[in-house]
């Protein structure tokens, strides 16, 4: 069985083809910032007998661990990319080796090809701490050679730092150096893993600034805006300051803390808008932002200075228009958008995780990277009017620079009907909310009677029904004002005596109805009721009155029994008892509202 496991991981590693041979490399050191970047343009030769389709590139094991990045492309005007993936070797099973495609490179021929890497950590403060007047020396160890597993005819190396203030540098002849370059070499026939220590000791002021934890959200809606927001946690990974930090010097001498960190700047997209930058204080009102032709420049400025060990946590969000990164075909959406974007120049990002909010109801979600990232298990996230949660893709990365600012593709499905999901449940929220309060205020939901309360609300509902019937007879003492009226000017007393009779009729069924209501208020309100008996008597006098004016119209004036100046003065002392009555009444009807 063990023998079988050793052949099945064997036919899974490859083994180092001796006929390519490194005929040419130039190397690239760029150490003018806290990264090591290294540019290398190899002329591959295959002095074999057959064809080769892919060649092995490898870093020194002690590199491996700040390795950040990796790219191939060919050496001529076409820059084309090539493809590059990781892999294991016969022989070395513990080192890192990476197997770069370049289609088929006849016997004899050559092809040129330039590889970039980025390390992260590779330069150290040396010393570890300094004063905040003094500058930052930092020492690099590297390799000589290019470490490869071919052999390599001719190799020269050149090292550009940021200053022409070098304290030493390691001396394997022929080397020179000219302002702030180093120049190593040229070194003939080095055979394959080779390896002698490279070693330069120099000042670097520059910022030494790394994100030791990035947590990215990406919300997306269909109504037309993206949100992100950031949440970053910075550290300054310089010299660590030794002794007292005085803000008077800072602020007076200009080579005060020269290495440390006033401010960075951040890239936004050229449609971010509404941009926020604040901590756990509130708003940070000392950033700066420029509008520029193809982005958003955002001058962040800490609420302290950044020294050597000294952290700070910042969030940062902003809106772009999602017709930008949102492209459709029907129900299916594709979203372009960068799994990390820029933060400052040369950044360090030690861990990144990418949070994207999807619409509720998306599904039939596939996931494109530009690289290998770990994609954590899917989630839901919950906001105002969600009902089964939003779909939450997570990603992480550790170990990112500059060049892992690329766009992911994310592909998803969602029915455009959903969109009115929310519209609706605002209006049946509502709907379902004046329902409640229409219940709540028609049901009595006490455990005991409140008898007090009942019986005041059956003597303002017998008061009102009082009021209501008076009100009629109102009404029908008008009608008979103008049936008199009509009376005076006709003479038709037959016509009179008809109408007068239903009136009378109607007149009759109210006063009966306050009758009743009286009986049922001498239980429950006594005063109440005595009231409205003399409101009854009041009424009963103005009807015995209105009785009186008829009896003198249809008795006297309409016979001519009565010359006119006898019917006014009858008639004026008629109306004045009349008047006195009604403003009695009134003033009983006031009392019972």
């Amino acid at each position: 069985m063990i023998r079988i496991v050793q052949e099945l991981r064997a036919a899974n590693l490859v083994q180092i083809n001796p006929g390519l041979v490194n005929k040419q490399v130039d190397r690239f050191v760029d150490l003018s910032s806290q990264l090591s970047k290294l540019s290398n343009k190899i002329t591959l030769e295959n002095t074999g007998k057959s064809a080769v389709k892919n060649f092995l590139f490898t870093v020194e094991p002690e590199f491996s661990a700040h390795l950040s990045f990796v790219h191939a492309q060919t050496g001529d005007s076409s820059k084309t990319p090539l493809q590059v993936q990781p892999i294991k070797v016969e022989g070395h099973e513990s080192e890192p080796f990476w197997q770069i495609e370049i289609g088929a490179l006849q016997p004899g021929k050559t092809i040129t090809v330039d590889i970039e890497i980025a390390y992260t950590y590779v330069l150290s403060p040396h010393p570890a701490a300094i004063t905040q007047n003094d500058k930052q020396l930092v020492r690099y160890s590297g390799n000589h050679y290019f470490y490869s597993p071919y052999a390599t005819l001719k190799q020269s190396t050149t090292v550009t730092l940021n200053t022409r203030n070098i304290e030493s540098y390691s001396k394997l002849k022929p080397v020179s150096q000219s302002e702030n370059k180093i120049n190593y070499g040229p070194y003939e026939k080095i055979p394959g893993f080779s390896v002698d220590t490279l070693t330069v000791h120099y000042e670097n002021n520059s910022p030494f600034l790394s994100i030791t934890k990035l947590e990215r959200v990406i919300e997306v809606s269909h109504w037309g805006n993206i949100a992100v927001e950031e949440t970053i946690d910075v550290k300054h990974n310089g010299a660590v300051l030794k002794g007292p930090f005085s803000r008077y010097e800072y602020q007076r001498e200009a080579h005060s803390g020269v290495s440390s960190i006033k401010s960075f700047k951040t890239i936004l997209p050229a449609a971010a808008s509404d941009a926020y930058y604040r901590d756990e204080i509130g708003n940070i009102s000392t950033s700066h932002m420029k509008v520029m032709s193809d982005s958003v420049e955002l001058d962040l400025r800490p609420r302290f200075p950044l020294f050597g060990g000294w952290k700070t946590h910042y969030v940062i969000g902003y809106n772009v228009p999602s017709y930008e990164y949102l492209y459709n075909a029907g129900d299916d959406f594709l979203l372009k958008m960068r799994l990390v974007d820029h933060v400052f120049d040369d950044m360090v990002v030690d861990e990144v995780v990418t949070k994207i909010i999807l619409p509720e109801g998306s599904h039939d979600i596939q996931l494109s990277t530009p690289y290998a990232v770990e994609r954590l298990p899917d989630t839901l996230h919950f906001t105002y009017l969600d009902t089964t949660g939003r779909p939450v893709i997570t990603l992480r990365k550790k170990n990112l620079v500059e060049h892992h600012i690329q766009d992911f593709d994310l592909q998803y499905t969602f029915p455009k009907t959903l969109m009115f999901q929310e519209p609706l449940l605002v209006v049946i929220a509502f709907y379902l909310l004046f329902i409640l309060v229409i219940i709540y205020v028609r049901l009595d939901f006490s455990i005991t009677k409140d008898e007090a309360g009942e019986s005041r609300m059956r003597i303002s509902g017998f008061c009102e029904k009082v009021l209501a019937h008076q009100d009629k007879r109102a009404e029908y003492y008008s009608l008979t004002d103008d049936q008199l009226a009509k009376l005076k000017s006709s003479k038709d007393v037959t016509a009179f005596q008809t109408a007068m009779k239903n009136i009378n009729r109607d007149y009759k069924n109210e006063t009966a109805h306050i009758v009743e209501l009286v009986t049922k208020l001498k239980i429950d309100a006594p005063e109440i009721a005595d009231k409205v008996l003399e409101l009854q008597k009041l009424d009963t006098h103005l009807k015995e009155l209105y009785v009186q004016v008829q009896s003198l119209y249809v008795d006297k004036l309409v016979p001519g029994k009565i010359n006119r100046q006898q019917f006014l003065d009858l008639e004026g002392q008629l109306n004045k008892k009349k008047e006195d009555c009604v403003d009695k009444i009134n003033a009983l009807v006031k009392s019972l509202h």
